[in-house]
């Protein structure tokens, strides 16, 4: 399994050489932010929200007083706003609180944020601090990499222990990435391009 895993790497890395994060950020607790709105939205929605909500709130202080209803107006396309609004102000806080206002780099104090799971949380450590091993678990990630045999199942936790357990730590991160971009392009959810998928050779579940 970790042969087949390498096999899918170098090929991603083949056609996604840039693994970057497709959110659009330039301060750590930014991508912190856009990866809550993120949820249950697209990242090219977040990409659009972000600007102003930052223009708006240009330090980590001004989020952290930032009345929650206003947050709310800013986010409201993103859906889910009111609890992502109050997330975000709350997190801000507890940055500045508690962390010197500065993001954490380990797991258990980055689950301690409100509205931090593991799938931003592995993100955070691997995009922010190039932790070896983050496994960012998200739809396309549990998708395709059933869909191609790496891992079974669709809870995130379960997936990120199994891909944890075969993906070389140091591409973890950038794995995760290509994953989004394959699967937006490539592997999607209701009509996967088989005839033009340079892994369909690699891939158990489709007839291609």
């Amino acid at each position: 399994m970790k042969e087949k895993a390498r096999s899918v790497i170098e090929i991603l890395k083949t056609h996604y050489p840039d693994a970057l994060c497709a959110l659009q950020y330039e301060k750590d607790y930014e991508l912190m932010i856009a990866v809550r709105l993120s949820a249950q939205c697209t990242d090219a929605r977040v990409n659009l929200v972000t600007p102003a909500l930052f223009a708006a709130y240009p330090t980590l202080e001004a989020l952290a007083c930032a009345d929650v209803q206003d947050i709310e107006g800013y986010i409201h396309s993103c859906g889910f706003y009111r609890q992502k609004a109050k997330d975000i102000v709350g997190a801000c806080q507890m940055l500045l609180q508690q962390y010197g206002g500065k993001v954490p780099g380990t797991m258990e104090e980055l689950l301690k944020l409100p509205g931090v799971g593991r799938k931003t949380a592995n993100l955070l450590l691997g995009d922010i601090f190039g932790t070896p091993g983050s496994v960012v678990c998200d739809t396309h990630c549990i998708r395709i990499c059933g869909r191609l045999g790496l891992s079974s199942g669709t809870d995130p936790e379960k997936v990120e222990t199994q891909l944890r357990a075969i993906l070389p730590p140091e591409e973890s991160s950038d794995f995760c990435h290509r994953i989004v971009l394959f699967g937006r392009d490539t592997c999607t959810a209701r009509s996967p391009k088989c005839s033009q998928c340079p892994l369909a050779h690699l891939c158990n579940q489709w007839n291609v």
